[in-house]
């Protein structure tokens, strides 16, 4: 039975090694808020923002894919163009890391062994979950809650890859995330000893946007993308 396992699972390994190619690679670029407090421009990075990337590509038009990103995300009143906004001068500074799985489209076929140049427009989007530092404003002061909560949300990319060199696949991107949370700013506040101090409106949700570059190292055997009898 032990050696019968082991035929299997080789026999699996082989096939996957043979239906599949991987990306693996870096994002580095800036973020950018969107909520209750500072700029409501989609895309104004003003904040590092890095992380890695993992793509396993199905075929020449789809990839499942996954990506870990940190910022030191930022907004201050005083970039926006509300004067209500620049008046109040309301800012915060909060750590960000996000976690999101999802599917990515490409407009045209990506096939990576054919030998040529390519470049293609692509589209992602899955389900992205984000921890975040807690705050609240007094007087105008960010004040910490010294709590982190999770934030889930959807990722909306839009970007432009090609295959520079050889197994090297350099991207841009700029990606919008829509959360179900009005937390991230510190306008709804953790504890409930502390929504005294809530503001802004309570019917719109915080976004964020990451925008920037990826470069992805490309491996693995050659995948089969004919279609079977």
């Amino acid at each position: 039975m032990k050696h019968l396992t082991v035929l299997i699972l080789s026999l699996l390994s082989f096939q996957l090694s043979h239906s599949q190619i991987n990306e693996i690679g870096v994002f580095a670029g800036g973020s950018n808020f969107i909520g209750d407090v500072g700029a409501t421009n989609y895309i104004a990075p003003n904040s590092p923002a890095f992380g890695l990337i993992y793509k396993w590509n199905a075929s020449p038009r789809h990839s499942w894919r996954a990506t870990l990103i940190y910022s030191d995300l930022k907004a201050d009143d005083i970039d926006s163009d509300d004067p209500r906004r620049i008046q109040r001068g309301y800012s915060f500074d909060s750590n960000l890391l996000e976690l999101s799985a999802g599917i990515e489209f490409t407009f045209f076929d990506f096939n990576l062994h054919t030998g040529e140049k390519l470049v293609t427009p692509y589209l992602y989007s899955g389900i992205s979950v984000a921890k975040h530092d807690n705050h609240y404003f007094v007087n105008g002061v960010q004040t910490p809650e010294n709590t982190s909560s999770w934030a889930f949300g959807i990722p909306m990319a839009l970007g432009v890859k090609s295959n520079v060199f050889g197994n090297i696949v350099l991207g841009l991107e700029v990606g919008a995330r829509y959360t179900f949370s009005d937390a991230i700013e510190g306008s709804f506040p953790d504890s409930a000893a502390n929504l005294q101090y809530r503001f802004g409106n309570i019917n719109n949700n915080d976004w964020y946007v990451f925008s920037g570059l990826t470069l992805t190292y490309t491996f693995g055997l050659n995948p089969c993308y004919c279609p079977t009898d």
